[in-house]
C-alpha cells in the first residue's frame, strides 16, 4: 500500500509541474490571507495578549500559519486553473511553425 504525499509534498510536485504559477498563485494566496487578518486584527478582532499594529502583524502571520494546509490545497486548485489562463511565453515559431525573421529587412 503506498502512503499517500503529504501537502507539502504535492506543493513540490506541483511547483516541479508548473514553476513560477504555482509560486505565484501561492505567494498571493499568502498576502491575501495575512492582509485580511492584519485588516481584521486592526479593525477590532479580538486578538489575546496583543496590542497595536506589532500584535496584529503577529497574530495574522500566526492565523495565515494556520490556513497553511487549506492555502496549499487552494494552490493545487488553483494553479492549473490560472496556468491555462496566463499567455504562453513559447516561442511564437514553435507555435505557428514558421521561422520569423529576425530582422524586418530579412523579410523580402
Amino acid at each position: 500500500m503506498s502512503k499517500k504525499p503529504s501537502a507539502i509534498e504535492r506543493l513540490k510536485l506541483l511547483i516541479a509541474e508548473y514553476g513560477r504559477v504555482a509560486i505565484g498563485v501561492y505567494l498571493v494566496l499568502f498576502a491575501t490571507v495575512l492582509g485580511c487578518f492584519y485588516g481584521a486584527f486592526l479593525l477590532g478582532l479580538p486578538l489575546e495578549g496583543a496590542s497595536g499594529a506589532g500584535g496584529a502583524l503577529l497574530g495574522s502571520w500566526v492565523a495565515a500559519k494556520i490556513t497553511q494546509p487549506a492555502r496549499i490545497a487552494l494552490t493545487a486548485i488553483l494553479t492549473p486553473i490560472v496556468a491555462r489562463y496566463l499567455p504562453s511565453r513559447k516561442n511564437p515559431a514553435e507555435a505557428t511553425g514558421k521561422a520569423e525573421p529576425l530582422d524586418p529587412r530579412d523579410e523580402a
